[in-house]
């Protein structure tokens, strides 16, 4: 994970000094403010892998002693498909479309996360899809 983290945080050093070099030629807000967001965005991201790497064991494809048979097995486990997420974004929209168009849509939008809250939960707590 230490090379994951080091490509993240050359991406937001990289968007730093294009963050600089913008707003010394331009002083323009908006753009800036884009920029700086990318940047620690990227630094979120890469500070946090670069964190866990300092943490965590060596994983074989970080190690230049590691062979093949190191990384075979198990990798992980996934979750199955679910339509909550889905009905949770639909339900974040409502909410913010709620400030535009009246709070008929954000109680709409607010019942629909509600429910899949609830609904995730209730899925991961039995294990399957409900």
């Amino acid at each position: 994970m230490k090379i994951e983290g080091y490509v993240m945080l050359s991406v937001a050093a990289f968007f730093g000094a294009v963050l600089a070099l913008y707003w010394f030629t331009s002083y323009e807000d908006a753009g800036a403010l884009m920029l700086l967001a990318t940047a620690a965005l990227g630094s979120l991201i890469g500070g946090y892998l670069y964190w866990w790497s300092r943490r965590m064991a060596p994983r074989p494809e970080d190690r230049p002693d590691a062979n093949m048979a190191e990384g075979a097995g198990n990798i992980g486990s996934f979750p199955d498909t679910s339509i909550w997420p889905f009905t949770l974004g639909i339900g974040l929209a409502g909410v913010g479309l709620g400030w535009v168009f009246g709070a008929w849509l954000a109680v709409m939008g607010g019942g629909m996360v509600l429910t899949a809250f609830v609904g995730v939960i209730v899925e991961s707590r039995r294990g399957g899809v409900v």
